[in-house]
């Protein structure tokens, strides 16, 4: 698959998430094989701004290079500043304009999916975000923002027109937040709508789920968010899978023996402290549904030293294999 001028390996993309899609966890998706990895949303003011929180967020391992970065805000010129920031980071590989995100504190601001209300001033965006950036610029958006205002096939066309090299559809509308089905019926329309690439997102928890989108809507990608969470096999699963081949799925020893070597890369890349918070949420994901689960969460979740975590993790491990 080729967005703009850049080659990317499959077709299968890890979904840029807000406290999931950390550093940590991005390398070991790559390893699974996924395609392209995004980082978290990147606020455009906190560049713009020198933050160093924000810059924190940029950093990349070497498994995961070139990666794409997710940027966020509503104000033209600054978007167009964050992106052209981005010009020497050979890293690097694309920009994309969040224009999706349903959270109410990003949606009160103008930003995020609240831009597909106003089409104009995200294609002004696109825009000026085109003329700074050497990196190809992609966008992701919803169906729509309200279940009245489905505009997700007139507003692809209009980023294209502004100069967008590919986008990203969720099949959802604002207003479902992550409730309800993904329509992939609007992926199709937006498919056939415009000429630059259109990746699908949205219900992918599965190879077969994954299949059946490329099958119903044509899309050019896969995007893989939540179905990746504690769950960074999915991604061999859906090349699989496309090719036809057997999927195989691990076995809950293996699932406990790859959240142990995820926090030992939080621990590597964050210290103790931020290691053992951030991963609570991940420990739960990969558990979930084996044997005992809660009680190792409950564990885990009240646990502030990591090797305490390891043990608990490791213990848990051996009574899964005997």
């Amino acid at each position: 698959m080729q967005i703009g001028k850049f080659k990317i390996k499959n077709n299968v993309f890890l979904a840029p998430m807000a406290g999931v899609t950390d550093i940590a966890y991005r390398g070991l998706c790559v390893e699974m094989g996924c395609g392209l990895v995004y980082t978290e949303m990147i606020s455009a003011k906190g560049l713009f701004y020198n933050s160093e929180n924000t810059k924190e967020m940029l950093r990349l391992s070497e498994e995961e290079k070139p990666a794409a970065v997710q940027i966020f805000g509503s104000d033209p010129y600054i978007m167009a500043k964050a992106a052209e920031y981005f010009n020497k980071m050979e890293d690097i590989c694309l920009v994309d304009i969040n224009m999706g995100c349903p959270v109410p504190k990003i949606v009160k601001n103008g930003e995020g999916s609240a831009l597909m209300r106003n089409p104009k001033l995200a294609a002004d965006i696109v825009r000026e975000v085109k003329k700074s950036s050497i990196k190809p610029v992609t966008v992701k958006f919803r169906k729509g923002f309200m279940r009245s205002e489905i505009n997700a096939v007139d507003f692809a066309k209009e980023m294209e027109q502004a100069g967008a090299d590919a986008v990203t559809v969720h099949g959802r509308t604002r207003e479902q937040m992550y409730e309800g089905n993904a329509d992939w019926d609007i992926l199709r329309q937006v498919k056939e709508s415009v000429r630059i690439p259109v990746i699908g997102n949205g219900d992918v928890f599965s190879a077969e789920a994954a299949i059946k989108m490329a099958s119903v809507t044509n899309c050019d990608g896969i995007m893989v968010a939540r179905g990746a969470q504690g769950n960074p096999w999915i991604f061999n699963q859906i090349l699989k899978a496309l090719k036809g081949e057997e999927v195989i799925y691990p076995s809950d020893a293996e699932k406990l023996q790859m959240c142990i070597r995820h926090l030992e890369l939080s621990y590597h890349y964050y210290g103790e402290d931020r290691a053992v918070r951030e991963m609570r949420k991940h420990i739960g994901w990969y558990v979930k549904g084996i044997k005992n689960c809660t009680e190792i969460k409950n564990s885990v979740n009240t646990e502030k030293k990591i090797d305490n975590v390891f043990i608990i993790l490791k213990e848990y491990r051996q009574t899964l294999i005997e």
